[in-house]
């Protein structure tokens, strides 16, 4: 699958006649999905793709189109508003504790830590085949998804860049 499936099934719940429509055509989209990563019925899934694409071709175009609208408006929005000094936020009485707008309030300390079940036990009743299995798996989910090594890699150096304090 080359094209990820979010661009073509692309519709929303204003799409729709009611809820529960809507509701099922997610659980379509999600039962596809996960078919994928799992390797079932993969050519018959790729094929299901490719007639919804050509049945819909027209409303995947609008909604794209939309999408884009929308994202523009967003953007604009954003430019428009300016950003929040912190001379601006003394002057706001304390209201926002001195946080620039838009910026979530620093954390502070360690939160709780998970705690692994079942100790290191479980890793030993892994056989290779499993591994594999898993390995497998894990390559397929990014591709059905539609998201690259590269670009997961690359979304993560932004991501934890853009939240270095300085």
């Amino acid at each position: 699958m080359k094209e990820w499936m979010g661009n073509r099934y692309n519709k929303r719940e204003e799409d729709f006649p009611s809820l529960k429509d809507y509701n099922d055509y997610l659980e379509e989209v999600e039962c596809m999905v996960f078919d994928l990563v799992d390797g079932i019925n993969v050519e018959a899934i790729e094929e299901k793709i490719k007639r919804y694409s050509h049945e819909n071709a027209e409303q995947i175009m609008v909604n794209r189109a939309r999408k884009a609208e929308e994202l523009t408006a967003a953007l604009a929005a954003c430019k428009a508003q300016p950003a929040q000094t912190d001379a601006d936020a003394s002057s706001n009485h304390g209201i926002t504790s001195g946080i620039a707008y838009g910026q979530a309030p620093r954390p502070t300390g360690m939160g709780p830590q998970p705690v692994p079940i079942g100790g290191g036990a479980d890793h030993q009743r892994y056989s290779t085949e499993d591994e594999a299995l898993m390995r497998l798996k894990a390559e397929r989910a990014p591709r059905a998804g539609g998201f690259s090594l590269e670009i997961s890699k690359k979304r993560a150096f932004e991501e934890a860049f853009a939240s270095i304090w300085v």
